[in-house]
């Protein structure tokens, strides 16, 4: 049996007695495969108090049948889907971690902080639509992984860690993958980056319990940004805020998730 640890960067549960099921439609059927794959990778992972993988052939295998369930559940982009195949999740969890990697779910990384679900990771950067040059903010770099499945699509990332410790990690750890195109912050993401503003697409990692100000002024006209908002301890959205042309803005719930907050200042 493997081990299951609750944490953020997770597609949310909903339903139970006395719920009204109907038949699912467009996102919401992605939302019902997102939360159904996981017996998929569970499958190929090793169960709890196996011996580590140090085997990159088995740790590859592991990682193609993790992006191909979720290219079955409905994550299309070709680009996400290649740079989730490139990327080794196995490098930014912790090291008693990598047997678990290609698990679908959130893992514990240092300071109390997680790296997300992989399918919350495939589905995020697809709704950004990466391409080669897209400039992108990510606000929360943890280990690095998401600022890395950016990277491997061509997007010139700009991520903000509010803790010194991870920004450091991250940093380093990006360097030794040979990750091109990241510049990582230790800094307060609620400010945003204005002196590189404006930026196609922001990506949060992290929670405010509303949108940040300041975020949404330093996205660019025509440019998307992918953000869960919620209080902690409750069920998030998932939500896309698009910026016109003419600067109106608008909000579109995607999916309800949980994860850690969006904190203020530095530490």
């Amino acid at each position: 049996m493997t081990r299951r640890r609750a944490g953020a960067g997770e597609v949310a549960r909903r339903g139970g007695a006395g719920t009204t099921r109907r038949p699912p439609t467009g996102r919401a059927r992605i939302a019902l495969a997102l939360l159904g794959i996981v017996a998929a990778a569970v499958a190929c992972v090793p169960p709890a108090g196996a011996p580590p993988v140090r085997d990159a052939a088995t740790h590859r295998a592991r990682r193609h049948a993790l992006v191909d369930a979720i290219a079955a559940a409905g994550v299309r982009d070709s680009a996400t889907l290649a740079a989730m195949r490139a990327v080794p999740r196995h490098e930014f969890v912790l090291p008693q971690d990598r047997a678990l990697a290609y698990e679908d779910h959130a893992l514990p990384i240092a300071e109390g902080q997680t790296i997300s679900q992989p399918t919350l990771v495939a589905f995020m950067t697809a709704t950004v639509r990466p391409r080669p040059g897209l400039k992108v903010l990510e606000i929360g770099t943890g280990s690095g992984y998401q600022a890395a499945v950016l990277a491997a699509t061509g997007c010139r990332v700009y991520s903000i860690e509010i803790i010194g410790a991870l920004a450091d990690s991250a940093r380093a750890r990006l360097g030794r993958l040979g990750v091109r195109g990241v510049a990582v912050r230790h800094g307060d993401g609620y400010l945003g980056w204005p002196e590189a503003a404006p930026f196609e697409a922001i990506l949060l990692t992290a929670a405010p319990d509303s949108m940040p100000a300041a975020l949404v002024e330093q996205l660019a006209p025509g440019g998307r940004m992918v953000a869960p908002v919620g209080l902690e301890h409750e069920v998030q959205s998932l939500m896309l805020i698009e910026k016109d042309a003419a600067g109106r803005v608008r909000r579109q719930p995607l999916l309800p998730v949980r994860f850690v907050p969006m904190r203020r200042g530095v530490r």
